[in-house]
């Protein structure tokens, strides 16, 4: 019986307990629904409130605007806030003064005005309302538009940097007397600008005044003894090697001294350096397509200019290889390596072979030279003999004969005087340098591999034709003899064109016919039988006053120079010769004055 109303107890509890958490979801209900509510009424009041108008705590450049409208704010701005006359930077004990005219200073205040009106009202309405609220707890300051003009502050900062910067010195390795010599570098200091700039901008935008500190950095690069050592060891293992870049008749060689330059001090290969000498290449070897022209008149070529390929550098083909090359210089026991320029190529529009059907279609051969110190008359020479031979075409199974070609060579024809060796002397006479034209030509002829016929070295060794070239390639002319001759025995035509350039002191040759695939080599010419000049002579001139000495001949030494001229064609050797220059030592003579004093 017990147990029946213990039952009966437990279930009205139970009863009566769900009553109350009834009421009390209820009044928990309408209490959050009350507060919702008033919230809702608050942010409707506040929005409803600064509507049009800027929001509460919030100020420009220090000056409160809140509750205001962007146009309110305005004026209240631009009545408190005047211009700077002048910023001041300072740097230690140094203290610069920027004019605010100098640099067009104005402040924008009605953009200013509206910065603060849309600090809140950014479009987006989730970040526009936690901005409103926030605001309401932490004030926010907006800075003024600055307006200046950039141009004419980035001058001023730059002359302001370069009186506190100091040029930093980068390590440097050099070669003298054939040792490494390292150049550990100099610390320096350099202004940031740009954080200058943003500094004195901020300075501005928030009215702060006073001085501004210029930033400014160490700049070190400086080696230490370890790294100095080590750059030492890097540098002494290109001692005595050379890198050579080659396209078509371009050859740029590097020597130890270049590509040291390429060394970073601390590691590796100085990329910049590997890049500023790729770029030198682009310029000399770079070139757009190239049209064809040729213009045939009685019998001679008047106008031509060869197809030639539009060329680019490929520079990071050529920086990659240099690269490379370094690499197998330093390990390897190589001490010269030759590297092809890798490029670009765009062909011409029109080629040799659709300007012509005399099967001129392609370069076969070419011969170079200088003849740097010249005198004018000998330089003026050059190019009008030049000038005679170009344009010459050979027949096939044609003899070409120089002097028969260049014609009467004397002042009637329009040479100048310079000097020539005549009866074993050196004098002035005619047409002086007509053999810089010969001696192009001939290296032209053994560079496309056709057979030399006549050809004869001068009395003796003269330095115009060893100036980038070995002794003994040579040809002397004078008419009727000696000459040049060539016979052309390929199936086509040959065009010889000329190129005289007198402000550089350089003559080109170039032969254009039809490859028939011949390839021609010469060896190294090889010099025995070396004699010294004899003394110079002095010899008395009374034409010449007392005391005058006139040089009229001058010394060198004597030489039998001997190279291999070797041509082969579809791997057949078909023609062979060995070249034998015989130079005499020449005696330098000076004519002595023994006339009467002017």
């Amino acid at each position: 019986m017990a147990k029946i109303w213990q039952v009966i107890l437990m279930i009205k509890i139970t009863k009566l307990r769900k009553s109350q958490i009834k009421k009390f979801i209820l009044r928990l209900i309408t209490s959050l629904s009350i507060v919702l509510l008033i919230i809702i009424t608050g942010v409707s009041s506040y929005l409803i409130l600064y509507d049009g108008k800027i929001y509460p705590n919030t100020s420009v450049v220090g000056i409160k605007v809140a509750g205001k409208t962007p146009s309110e704010a305005t004026s209240i701005i631009s009545s408190k806030v005047s211009i700077p006359s002048d910023i001041s930077l300072v740097y230690q004990d140094q203290t610069f003064k920027i004019n605010a005219s100098d640099i067009n200073l104005s402040y924008d205040f009605e953009k200013s005005a509206t910065n603060a009106y849309k600090y809140t009202r950014a479009g987006n309405i989730f970040n526009d309302i936690r901005s409103r609220v926030g605001i309401l707890f932490q004030p926010k300051n907006i800075g003024l538009v600055v307006n200046t003009d950039k141009d004419a502050l980035s001058k001023i900062l730059s002359i302001i940097s370069g009186q506190i910067s100091i040029d930093s010195v980068s390590p440097s390795a050099s070669i003298v007397n054939g040792s490494i010599v390292i150049a550990r570098g100099e610390a320096g200091k350099e202004v940031n600008q740009e954080e200058l700039t943003a500094k004195i901008i901020d300075s501005l935008s928030f009215n702060l005044g006073g001085q501004i500190e210029i930033p400014a950095e160490i700049v070190d690069n400086t080696l230490s003894d370890i790294e100095a050592a080590s750059f030492a060891l890097r540098a002494e293992k290109y001692l005595g090697k050379s890198l050579s870049l080659k396209f078509e008749y371009n050859n740029v060689v590097l020597k130890d001294a270049d590509i040291i330059k390429l060394l970073d001090p601390k590691s590796g290969y100085n990329d910049s350096e590997i890049s500023a000498t790729t770029q030198k290449i682009a310029k000399l070897i770079e070139r757009e397509p190239q049209n064809s022209k040729f213009v045939f008149e009685n019998g001679r070529v008047t106008e031509f200019q060869p197809a030639l390929d539009g060329i680019k550098i490929d520079s990071a083909g050529l920086k990659r290889l240099i690269s490379q090359d370094l690499e197998e210089l330093v390990n390897g026991d190589v001490k010269n390596i030759d590297l092809d320029i890798p490029t670009i190529k765009s062909l011409p529009e029109i080629t040799i072979s659709q300007v012509n059907n005399l099967g001129i279609k392609e370069l076969i051969g070419r011969g170079t030279s200088t003849y740097f110190h010249s005198i004018p008359g000998r330089v003026y020479n050059v190019s009008l003999a030049a000038s005679r031979i170009n344009g010459t075409l050979v027949k096939p199974g044609e003899v070409f004969s120089f002097n028969n070609v260049l014609g009467d060579v004397s002042a009637f024809t329009g040479y100048q005087q310079a000097y020539i060796i005549s009866e074993g002397k050196t004098i002035l006479g005619d047409g002086g340098g007509v053999c810089q034209v010969s001696t192009t030509l001939f290296r032209a002829l053994l560079d496309a591999g056709l057979p030399i016929n006549e050809r004869q070295a001068h009395a003796y060794r003269v330095g115009y034709y060893e100036q980038g070239s070995p002794p003994g390639i040579d040809a002397t002319v004078y008419s009727p003899s000696p000459d040049l001759k060539f016979t052309n025995d390929t199936s086509n035509y040959i065009l010889i064109e000329a190129m005289a350039d007198p402000k550089n002191y350089s003559l080109i040759f170039e032969l254009y016919g039809t490859s028939d695939g011949r390839v021609s080599t010469i060896s190294k010419p090889v010099v025995t039988n070396v004699s010294a000049p004899p003394e110079d002579l002095y010899q008395d001139d009374p034409s010449l006053p007392a005391g005058t000495i006139k040089q009229i001949d001058f010394k060198a030494w004597g030489a039998k120079v001997t190279f291999k001229y070797t041509v082969r064609k579809n791997g057949q050797e078909i023609y062979n010769k060995t070249f034998v220059s015989n130079y005499k030592p020449w005696q330098a003579i000076y004519l002595r004055g023994t006339g009467p004093a002017n």
